[in-house]
């Protein structure tokens, strides 16, 4: 075996035929039948009143955050171990990014330090669900409601989990999903925006087209807007891959099952955690964090590339990041469990196509190299 990529994704529905359906009714862009479709199907599986689609995961985050008015200096509680686009548009809109540090087994924000950083300047908190457990998220709703705040649900990484026994993304306000292709269902590029409240759906459809107002005649806008939309063809590829989502979860779970039956005894390494009191792995990635002080993820993604195994960092804290340090953001802050992830966290080729044959691979590359001494 040459190589095994970080992702593969798993094309076996409907997903040729939807398309070329697609294309022979001549209605490829982005008002076609299959994107109401998509949108209403997508709203029923998170157990939502509204579903907008749009162009990819960062673009919800952009209109979620835009939609809540945020204003200069007001503040917004996010997770300092996350992906970079969802402090984008809080700091565009001159709001202030709070940050909390991550737990050091589920890896998600640390619920029992948000309480802390809120101020009379804090109008909202994001969540993020990182990896494949979920936040816990009852005691964010009980914050939110103590100070009246929005809660923002990134759930782009966690498409068919639950937390307790109600999907992930209806908890949210708010709640924001990611459709690239290392996803649990992809549409190559694209997102979705969902939620309860009809005008916020409404505010969500007009910021994604240019904010042309349905009510208002053709190029009159009111607002500054973008477009993230999502095409009909996209659209109709989605269709096709949530049909098999329940296949899809299924497989991530037994591959993440089988990494850690695998790996359980190699000393050195903290795998993810099986299953909390609220949620079972969902494993959109197999993560691995080194135990050993000393040593840095960097150095085995390198040794295992040229074993022939992808591997991707963990994500850099946002405190860290080179462009908020120029913005002075976060001057002096630390966040040591994030750090820690980031310097000693990588993760292995997880993707829902990667195959038994390949997980093997890995798996006997990865006891090869810990085992001895580097």
């Amino acid at each position: 075996m040459k190589s095994v990529p970080v992702n593969r994704p798993l094309i076996k529905g409907n997903e040729l035929n939807f398309v070329s359906d697609c294309i022979k009714s001549g209605w490829i862009s982005s008002d076609g039948s299959y994107v109401k479709k998509f949108e209403k199907e997508f709203a029923k599986l998170v157990s939502r009143k509204y579903a907008v689609s749009v162009s990819s995961g960062t673009a919800a985050l952009d209109i979620a955050i835009k939609s809540i008015n945020i204003k200069k200096d007001d503040e917004v509680i996010v997770p300092a171990f996350t992906i970079i686009s969802c402090l984008h548009q809080i700091v565009r809109q001159g709001g202030k990014p709070i940050l909390v540090d991550s737990d050091p087994l589920t890896w998600n924000i640390d619920v029992t330090k948000i309480e802390k950083k809120i101020s009379k300047k804090t109008k909202a908190i994001v969540i993020v669900h990182i990896y494949g457990l979920p936040v816990d998220i009852d005691p964010v709703i009980k914050i939110a409601k103590k100070y009246n705040l929005i809660i923002i649900e990134d759930a782009a990484e966690e498409i068919g989990q639950f937390y307790k026994n109600k999907p992930i993304g209806s908890y949210g306000h708010i709640s924001t999903f990611s459709f690239f292709a290392n996803k649990h269902i992809t549409t190559g590029e694209g997102g979705m925006i969902v939620t309860n409240n009809r005008s916020l759906a409404q505010k969500f459809s007009m910021l994604k087209n240019l904010c042309f107002n349905p009510k208002k005649q053709k190029f009159i806008h009111d607002d500054i807007g973008w477009n993230y939309r999502m095409t009909s063809m996209q659209a109709a590829f989605g269709l096709a891959q949530l049909k098999n989502l329940k296949l899809f979860v299924k497989k991530k779970r037994f591959l993440g099952d089988y990494y850690s039956s695998k790996l359980k005894n190699i000393i050195n390494i903290q795998l993810p955690l099986k299953e909390t009191n609220y949620a079972q792995n969902i494993y959109w990635v197999y993560g691995i964090v080194l135990k050993n002080k000393n040593s840095l993820a960097k150095k085995y993604i390198k040794i295992l590339k040229k074993e022939g195994i992808e591997c991707r960092p963990f994500f850099c804290p946002m405190h860290l990041q080179p462009v908020f340090k120029r913005m002075n953001l976060f001057n002096n802050e630390k966040f040591p469990v994030s750090e820690n992830l980031f310097k000693r966290g990588f993760y292995i080729p997880s993707g829902i196509g990667t195959t038994k044959k390949e997980m093997k691979f890995v798996i006997n590359k990865i006891k090869k190299i810990f085992n001895r001494k580097l």
